[in-house]
């Protein structure tokens, strides 16, 4: 899932690699966590190391955590529409096992995509021309720019590369990406 978009002569697609959701269900006091690990498979729980169940869906292929206050998160998605499908899944596993959950409220919280700009980008000086931007090469290769409006984060590669971050819905990013094109062409950090 991605998408096309033209800013004076770039056109610049993307490529959504990630959708993070979370899951509130209503349930009566906690969830007993070792059922759902000794009867569901694909199913990992190690309460030493990690509070929560790691549940690995087929279809849709994506990850939950799931609490014993009934949170989930899901991760590992590519379309949004995916989420409402592996929480039910989850759900109906659980529900299968005599675990009863209601009424899930799903909220998509990060979609993270990937970009080429298709031209090198000088960090150092882009740290100098613009506002919201940290580079600090010794510690991460990229750039990190806090984009105000709309509200979300790019790692900016000098190969250009960039990863956008934070985006609850994808129209975000298809705003976002032609705003960070004509801000870099404006800074003169692009070759």
């Amino acid at each position: 899932m991605g998408g096309n978009h033209r800013s004076d002569k770039l056109e610049i697609s993307y490529k959504v690699v990630n959708i993070v959701a979370t899951v509130i269900n209503e349930i009566d006091g906690k969830i007993d966590l070792n059922p759902i690990n000794q009867r569901i498979s694909n199913v990992e729980y190690h309460p030493d190391r990690f509070p929560g169940v790691i549940m690995r869906l087929e279809n849709p292929h994506a990850t939950l955590l799931i609490f014993s206050s009934g949170k989930m998160v899901i991760t590992g998605l590519r379309k949004t529409t995916d989420a409402n499908l592996a929480a039910q899944q989850a759900i109906e596993k659980m529900q299968n096992i005599g675990i009863k959950i209601k009424n899930p409220k799903i909220t998509i919280q990060n979609i993270v995509a990937t970009s080429s700009l298709n031209v090198n980008v000088d960090l150092n000086m882009l740290t100098i021309m613009m506002d919201n931007v940290m580079y600090e090469p010794e510690v991460f290769p990229a750039a990190i720019y806090k984009m105000q409006d709309p509200k979300v984060v790019f790692l900016i590669f000098s190969s250009g590369k960039i990863v956008c971050l934070g985006a609850k819905v994808k129209e975000t990013i298809d705003e976002a990406i032609p705003i960070l094109i004509k801000q870099l062409s404006e800074s003169e950090v692009t070759d």
